[in-house]
């Protein structure tokens, strides 16, 4: 077909938003091209919070056809969290007729160049933050998110994480010249004389496999990162978070249309019940890239064989707080209890374990014991969460049934500070809210370690007893060392213990936040500024976003010819 989109309208219209995008990453500063407001939303071709709520409601029941190559049945089992059936059904792949179509299209795309490919993921990008209030209700309804954190987190942020990556993917594509013109003197004689070509060639195919809890702000990163690199991409969405992810392919297939590319260099590998694809697609030969997020297990699994890939995981960690001392204790208990609670604790960057001197802290209020500090802050969450209203608004909903298993065994396994409540939420009567749990541990006895020790995803938390500051620094040393952290918190006063949090976060490469009382919380980043992750700790093998993130998902081929 004729391309609809031509290569001067695309830079015309995306070349301003990528210039931002390589400033923004260049100097950390605050930008967005993606409104966090719902009502900004609506003008412009957008879809405002009625039309968004009507195409969502259209889309329950329905077929998602994506105009596949190799479609050989219909799948999908996708039940809200709320309790909604979504009924919605994907195209289900053979594998040996996909997989070559996707490979057909690379060609031209890898020809296009840099510049080329960036101005059509961003023209995606654009797409997609246009059905933003669409996205929202997906990523709802498939994650248990509340609808706030569902439009802001699923949306303009995951879109930032995109265009984010596409800006890196830029830069390092575009560190080397396509062309260079080379002499050597060569004294008496004629100089030697050769032109040289540098073409960024891509890896192959990239498989995004997704998460059931951030669909498109896990999933945007790898999947654009990938495509604006030259690479194909397959994705594979979690089994219970199909619908966010094959809206994207269907957006993304369109445009690589209008473009004049092949539609398969993006494409859908959505699974029948139990069928456990992952496994297959992650060691077929053409899968040269997977980005993963997900359990420890199973990434670990395809980092030992996934050989023929370059494998990018995020997994799981112990995130830790040291709570040593405050001079403004209030904010802390405030900043603690919103990032206790927020989606149910369902977050790879929540906080789990709460290091506290049994000895108490210092604030500015005077000195408050170990058991002060603890019923303040379940004080603190049992005031955030007692509207019912507010507290369904940052719950959200219990994503699986091993999340509520796990915050009900929690209660058994030391003394309960804060016992988990149920609360319903009237407009979704058949979705699990549950406020979380902090229950007291020792972090001198072997059997609270092997509690506080292993990652309890979920509204779980503990408050751990330890001997002095000294011994809270060398347990967070440990826990990063040995089960990973995506994030780590701090609160003190004393120069002392700040220089050793840091520097055990710097030796452990964990990344750290110090004395958080405002509206900045441990467990939320924001893209071109702040880094997710490390891929330093055993908690993932990748940063959001870095060069390291995007430079090898391509190599640069040289052609030589004599002048």
């Amino acid at each position: 077909m004729a391309a609809e989109l031509t290569a001067h309208e695309l830079i015309a219209q995306h070349r301003p938003t990528l210039d931002q995008a390589l400033e923004a990453i260049r100097t950390r500063a605050y930008w967005s091209p993606h409104p966090e407001h719902p009502k900004a939303y609506g003008e412009s071709g957008s879809l405002g919070a009625a039309e968004g709520k009507a195409a969502f409601d259209a889309l329950l029941g329905t077929r998602l056809d994506l105009g596949q190559p190799g479609t050989d049945d219909w799948v999908g089992a996708e039940v809200s969290p709320y309790g909604i059936d979504l009924g919605v059904t994907y195209p289900h792949a053979d594998i040996d007729v996909l997989l070559p179509a996707m490979r057909a299209g690379q060609r031209a795309w890898r020809d296009a160049g840099a510049e080329i490919r960036a101005m059509v993921c961003l023209e995606i990008l654009k797409r997609i933050s246009d059905r933003t209030h669409e996205f929202a209700h997906a990523v709802m309804h498939t994650s248990g998110q509340a609808f706030m954190m569902a439009f802001q987190a699923g949306g303009p942020h995951a879109q930032d994480r995109g265009l984010e990556a596409v800006a890196y993917a830029y830069v390092e594509q575009v560190r080397t010249p396509d062309a260079a013109e080379w002499t050597k003197p060569q004294g008496k004689r004629d100089p030697l004389a050769l032109t040289k070509q540098f073409t960024p060639v891509p890896r192959g195919i990239a498989l995004v496999i997704g998460c059931n809890t951030f669909p498109t702000w896990n999933g945007y990163p790898g999947l654009f990162a990938s495509l604006a690199t030259g690479n194909a991409v397959l994705v594979k969405p979690h089994p219970r978070a199909v619908l966010p992810l094959a809206l994207t392919v269907r957006v993304a297939r369109e445009v690589l249309a209008e473009a004049g590319f092949d539609p398969n260099l993006v494409a859908l590998a959505a699974e029948r019940p139990g069928e456990g694809i992952a496994k297959a697609l992650a060691v077929r030969p053409e899968i040269r890239i997977i980005d993963y997020t997900g359990s420890t297990a199973f990434g670990d699994w395809l980092e030992t064989n996934a050989r023929q890939a370059q494998v990018y995981t995020e997994k799981a960690g112990v995130n830790t707080v040291i709570v040593e001392s405050t001079d403004n204790y209030k904010g802390m208990l405030s900043n603690l209890a919103f990032s206790l609670s927020l989606y149910s604790g369902q977050m790879c960057t929540t906080p789990q374990n709460l290091l506290i001197p049994r000895d108490g802290i210092r604030t500015e209020e005077g000195p408050k014991s170990y058991d002060e500090v603890v019923a303040d802050l379940a004080r603190s969450v049992g005031g955030l969460l007692g509207d019912d209203a507010r507290a369904n608004a940052l719950l959200g909903a219990v994503v699986n049934p091993d999340v509520k298993a796990r915050l009900e065994a929690a209660a058994g396994l030391g003394e309960v500070a804060l016992a988990s409540r149920e609360i319903v939420n009237p407009e979704f009567p058949d979705a699990t809210v549950r406020t979380p749990v902090i229950v007291k541990l020792d972090g001198a006895k072997p059997d609270d370690e092997a509690a506080y020790m292993s990652e309890c995803f979920g509204p779980v938390s503990f408050a751990v007893a330890v001997d002095s500051a000294a011994d809270a620094v060398e347990l967070l040393r440990r826990t990063i060392r040995d089960k990973g952290a995506m994030t780590v918190g701090a609160y003190t006063t004393s120069d002392e213990v700040t220089e050793a949090v840091q520097e055990t976060c710097l030796e452990e490469c964990a990344q750290l936040s110090l004395n958080l009382t405002g509206g900045v919380y441990v467990n939320q980043t924001a893209a071109f500024s702040d880094f997710h992750g490390s891929g330093g700790n055993p908690a993932a093998n990748a940063a959001l976003c870095d060069g390291a993130f995007v430079a090898n998902r391509f190599r640069v081929v040289e052609v030589r010819r004599e002048a």
